[in-house]
């Protein structure tokens, strides 16, 4: 299922990778996590998005979109997100990441 939205998207993490270093951001990534997920459950679901999603300015989100967001990252194919998915798909979603990456690896050292 493919929609077709324009977001207009900023992509911070590259910065905050320089300031925070590549433990500090994999921490703060996991903050975002646990803010997301259901406490029950401790994944990322659909019910766990949806309500959450005034906390990501995205109140006006339809049930689809979610449901497309979700499946996005979801590599077990479960409907939800576990931690390793959420932290995947951030850095999937984020080209300066991406473009970054390797050079992070060498000198963060992080294999």
């Amino acid at each position: 299922m493919e929609l077709d939205i324009a977001v207009d998207f900023e992509d911070y993490f590259p910065s905050m990778m320089e300031r925070l270093g590549a433990e500090g951001f994999i921490r703060e990534l996991c903050n975002g996590f646990r803010l997301l997920m259901d406490g029950e459950r401790g994944l990322i679901t659909f019910e766990s998005l949806k309500r959450n999603s005034l906390l990501l300015g995205l109140s006006d989100m339809r049930d689809d979109e979610i449901v497309c967001m979700l499946s996005e990252g979801d590599l077990d194919g479960d409907g939800a997100l576990n931690q390793v998915e959420f932290c995947i798909l951030m850095f999937r979603l984020s080209p300066g990441l991406m473009v970054g990456s390797k050079q992070w690896v060498e000198e963060y050292d992080v294999v």
